[in-house]
């Protein structure tokens, strides 16, 4: 008999016992609720998942008994107390993951969805809560099997410690100390759940890309705690009523429904410049603040290649983000509805993984999305995964070129490893870039510097051009360095000529703007969200500066405008160039929120109001970069605290009210 010390021989034992009682219920639950839906033959990547998110359980579980149940005190075999602690431990531990997957298997039966934090909301009336689940389901026969099966957990626990402490082996220091650290890295392995950067998350479920395998390797103790900081998300129906006319009015809702509260609008092809099916690219760049970039007479000119595809393309000079922060300029560009989601991201809540993106509706396209690290970062990748059609996601395992840093390979690989891909393709294709390169730690890699050239300039005029530091100015500088790259390799190619370019940045960088913008840009943070937006396409989008105001989420219905296919809106973006033929683009506006400050506003026209969630602290500034400012702001401020409050109570509508359609429908 191999001599393993007896605490790790009875953690062992539990954990088999765990792992494969609970793969015994994955199996029923398959049996039970999705048989009819997966072929078994398709089941074994989503056991296999199952299996990493059930280790993540079991080893989070043993942790504590293996630290410290070799403490004198806590024993788990030497002190009658601690034999009893971990037992009794043990017994909670198990009552609580029996009765987990009990209101699991029960919630899916009735709402056709695994275990959410959702489900404590039942809490604010128990009455009725406990009325219902009593004449719904078996209670006392549940009960039974419950507390039979629990007897039957703490009979196998009792036994098997029993079975340790008759084979108890003298092992020299150096032996325990071995076998302690092999186990301490064997649990933190299982806890963290792969070898890599980032650790196991449940939107790894979703690159299964079918929902039924998901909803399959899912445990419910993985999909309660992963939406417990989400259990306060929702919105308030009433406010959401009390807005519907004008945001109904304002996005165009042909047949408005106060009573169902449906955003929803099917827009045909309007006749756009596009005769044949043209290639997209979307470039979500990182950080890409207005007033640090050429395109606004940035004195350092850090942008030149940039500002010159600006000349030759259709460029809002006048676009802001909804709010600060990648994660959630990338869930904006993709589903056009602001992320306000109060404690994480809405990338990280399992409740919102479906969304409906416009993307889809670019038919007969592949759908490729590029990124120089790894898409676990912020769950990201079950936002496309699960809800891009047939996407195929490009990530850091995906490249020959190597790492430089945190974030992945290189932008200027990043870009020229995207280029031979799409250079293969045999059918339009839509693209998404996102670059990562203009962030801390700011990296460029020796390989370009034969090339790209760092400057040095004085402190002062760094900060007077709204730069903090040498090696943000110089990353900033290396992201148009990158640009052109990608250019250099992409117009000689067969796809360039009938490929749209639209590039925007994901969001700005709160700085002094000194005199380069008005002073809302500093005062109010309009440097935070303020970002280019241009449309690259010369022989199919005519060249030309709009100012009219413009947001992220307006992206998606301006290119099928422009492409020319009908599609399916329920967010919040509209077509730019739509609105620009029937009013100038003037009823436009830009919705922001600030989550760590807590206030929410709105861009329109020459103007930028704000408020405090609370309704406190209004603002009304101008923002015009364009004019100068008038003697006195005679907008009524009422009016934008109205309007923002309209945009927010329906973007935490909609966050919830935005699935995809249905097979046909």
């Amino acid at each position: 008999m191999l001599p393993v010390p007896r605490l790790i021989r009875w953690i062992l034992s539990l954990a088999v016992f765990f792992l494969v009682v609970m793969t015994l219920l994955r199996v029923g639950a398959y049996f039970a609720l999705l048989r009819d839906r997966l072929p078994v033959a398709q089941t074994w990547p989503a056991f296999w998942l199952g299996f990493r998110f059930d280790a993540r359980v079991v080893g989070g579980a043993m942790l504590p008994l293996l630290v410290l149940g070799g403490v004198p005190v806590l024993h788990a075999f030497k002190a009658g107390f601690g034999r009893r602690l971990w037992l009794t431990l043990l017994g909670v531990f198990s009552a609580l993951l029996l009765l987990l997957y009990v209101v699991d298997f029960l919630h899916y039966r009735y709402l056709n969805q695994r275990l959410n934090a959702s489900v404590l909301g039942f809490f604010a009336d128990v009455k009725v809560s406990a009325g219902m689940v009593w004449q719904s389901y078996p209670v006392f026969w549940i009960t039974v099997a419950v507390l039979i099966a629990l007897g039957g957990c703490l009979a196998v626990f009792v036994a098997s410690h029993r079975r340790a402490a008759a084979t108890d082996i003298t092992l020299r220091r150096p032996a325990r100390i071995g076998w302690f650290v092999a186990s301490l890295f064997v649990c933190l392995l299982g806890i963290f759940g792969r070898a890599g950067q980032y650790p196991l998350r449940w939107s790894d479920a979703f690159d299964l890309r079918n929902a039924a395998l998901a909803n399959l390797a899912l445990n419910p103790v993985q999909s309660f705690l992963s939406t417990l900081d989400f259990r306060t998300s929702g919105y308030e129906l009433a406010k959401v009523r009390a807005h519907y006319p004008f945001m109904s009015a304002y996005l165009g809702v042909t047949a408005p429904d106060a009573e169902r509260v449906s955003f929803q609008r099917r827009i045909p092809a309007r006749g756009g410049v596009a005769t044949i099916q043209p290639n997209v690219v979307v470039v979500i760049c990182e950080s890409f603040s207005g007033y640090k970039s050429s395109m606004w007479g940035n004195p350092l000119d850090t942008t030149p290649f940039f500002n010159g595809l600006c000349k030759e393309g259709l460029f809002f000079d006048n676009c802001y983000t909804p709010h600060y922060g990648t994660a959630r300029g990338v869930w904006a560009t993709i589903t056009g509805i602001p992320d306000v989601e109060a404690v994480e991201t809405a990338s990280r809540n399992p409740a919102l993984v479906d969304q409906h993106t416009i993307i889809n509706d670019f038919t007969g396209y592949e759908k490729l999305y590029f990124i120089g690290g790894s898409s676990s970062w912020a769950n990201i990748r079950g936002l496309l995964t699960n809800n891009i059609q047939g996407l195929k996601l490009y990530e850091e395992d995906s490249y020959k070129s190597p790492r430089i840093d945190v974030w992945g390979i290189s932008d200027k690989n990043l870009f020229r490893e995207a280029h031979e891909v799409l250079v293969r393709q045999t059918k339009p294709f839509f693209a998404v870039i996102q670059t990562a390169d203009n962030h801390r730690p700011y990296t460029i890699p020796k390989e370009d510097l034969k090339e790209f050239t760092k400057l040095d300039v004085p402190a002062e005029t760094l900060k007077k051009c709204g730069f903090d530091s040498l090696a943000e100015m110089n990353a900033f500088r290396y992201t148009d360095y990158c640009f052109k790259k990608f250019f250099e390799l992409a117009r000689p190619s067969a796809y360039f000529a009938n490929t749209i370019f639209v590039f925007v940045g994901d969001h700005g960088i709160d700085g002094n703007a000194g005199t380069m913008f008005p002073p809302a840009w500093t005062d109010q943070q309009l440097t935070s969200y303020h970002v280019p937006l241009l449309f690259y396409a010369p022989k199919l989008v005519p060249p030309r500066r709009v100012h009219a105001v413009a947001s992220m989420v307006d992206i998606l219905p301006t290119l099928a405008g422009i492409v020319n296919i009908p599609y399916r809106n329920n967010a919040l973006g509209r077509d730019l160039l739509r609105q620009v033929e029937i009013d100038g683009g003037r009823s436009n506006a830009a919705f922001i929120i600030d989550r760590h400050d807590k206030w929410i506003g709105l861009v329109k026209q020459q103007h930028f109001g704000r408020h405090r969630l609370d309704g406190t602290r209004p603002e009304l500034v101008w923002a015009d970069f364009n004019t100068p400012p008038p003697a006195g702001i005679n907008a009524p401020v009422d009016d934008y605290r109205a309007l923002a409050n309209a945009f927010f109570e329906t973007s935490r509508y909609l966050l919830l009210h935005n699935q995809k359609p249905e097979a046909g429908k």
